[in-house]
């Protein structure tokens, strides 16, 4: 092998070194621009992160949301539902709180779970940050809102004008064990 031909190798070893490097960095790169472009054009984030940047709201249509609160006599937790019914316009996004209290000596953790009136309204019922999500841990009387965050669907049937949403709070099973 001559001079010239190992040095014509020796070169061409470095720049497939140098492009095999620069493709594997461009790979580690792609995770965050791609983050990046999602959030700046809204890609890939999902119905719920569309439902609560949505504009288009039809303000021709009203529907009354009846929120409702119920707690076992047997849970020493009292859960108060916003004292007013809601107005909402399919499409809006709409927020609310409930209230809980522990009303024991001692640590609680509990589960909410939700219920539609009529129960069509559950499909078009979008919720999209709910407190019924996760399990709420009481400290021993202990007073916190709980936000309920959402959007009914553009697509909620006209005859549609009333629904209620109702959460019934219960202990966690995992509490027990």
């Amino acid at each position: 092998m001559t001079a010239a031909v190992s040095r014509a190798n020796s070169v061409l070893l470095r720049r497939l070194l140098l492009v095999s490097l620069g493709m594997f960095g461009f790979g580690f790169a792609l995770v965050p621009l791609y983050d990046v472009l999602c959030d700046v054009t809204g890609l890939n984030r999902g119905d719920v992160q569309a439902l609560a940047k949505n504009t288009q709201v039809d303000y021709s249509r009203v529907v009354g949301v009846e929120m409702v609160a119920s707690v076992p006599d047997s849970l020493p937790v009292r859960l108060i539902a916003p004292n007013k019914a809601l107005q909402a316009h399919p499409g809006e996004l709409v927020q609310t709180e409930y209230e809980v209290e522990n009303l024991s000596d001692r640590v609680l953790v509990t589960q909410a779970i939700p219920s539609y009136s009529p129960q069509l309204a559950a499909k078009y019922f979008k919720k999209i940050e709910c407190f019924c999500f996760r399990e709420q841990v009481l400290q021993p009387h202990e007073k916190r809102k709980l936000p309920v965050m959402f959007v009914l669907d553009k697509e909620t049937p006209k005859d549609l004008t009333w629904l209620a949403l109702s959460y019934t709070m219960f202990e966690s099973p995992k509490a027990a064990r």
